[in-house]
């Protein structure tokens, strides 16, 4: 009987290594972040994964210009919005949404779209889109290696910045309570 409970104790204990040796190894070479800002009582979190440069070009090469990009890596990235903001001076109602852009040399058009749960952008459905806005494309002289969404809230107002590489966009948001 003490044979057979250290056997069931060992097998237990194998496979518990087991599992954590397999949640090491899917750790993601695009780690997910977390960009949030908050006023009063309304707050906004944007949940995204973020690629690395690896010394690739990016933008026209790894990115295309003109195709709709997921914004980030693996899922696509989502905002929620837990009050009404104004995004662009566009009204955006309170809910959860995935964020799209398109990539242009000079401009960049930003989605937010109402269907969630997306691997990347492949089943985009622009028909789901909610708002659609084009912002001017900033060129950076730091390059940055890693994708990284920010939020800046100055009170009421702020800016939702996107940048990687050499390029940057700033999103303007108000808060409206």
């Amino acid at each position: 009987m003490l044979s057979r409970l250290f056997f069931i104790m060992m097998i237990t204990a194998f496979a518990s290594i087991r599992a954590n040796a397999q949640e090491v190894s899917a750790i993601r070479p695009s780690p997910l972040a977390i960009a949030s800002m908050k006023y009063k009582d309304a707050y906004v979190k944007i949940v995204y994964s973020q690629p690395r440069k690896k010394g690739r070009s990016v933008f026209g090469g790894l990115v295309p210009y003109g195709k709709v990009w997921r914004t980030g890596a693996n899922e696509a990235t989502e905002i929620t919005i837990t009050k009404d903001i104004t995004v662009n001076s566009i009204l955006l109602r309170a809910g959860n949404y995935s964020l799209f852009t398109i990539p242009n040399k000079e401009k960049w058009t930003v989605i937010i779209n109402s269907e969630l749960g997306l691997w990347g952008a492949y089943n985009y459905n622009q028909k789901l889109d909610v708002i659609r806005f084009d912002v001017p494309v900033q060129k950076t002289t730091n390059t940055s290696e890693a994708f990284s969404i920010i939020c800046e809230a100055k009170n009421n107002v702020a800016d939702i910045l996107i940048s990687w590489d050499d390029v940057q966009l700033s999103i303007p948001v108000k808060f409206l309570n």
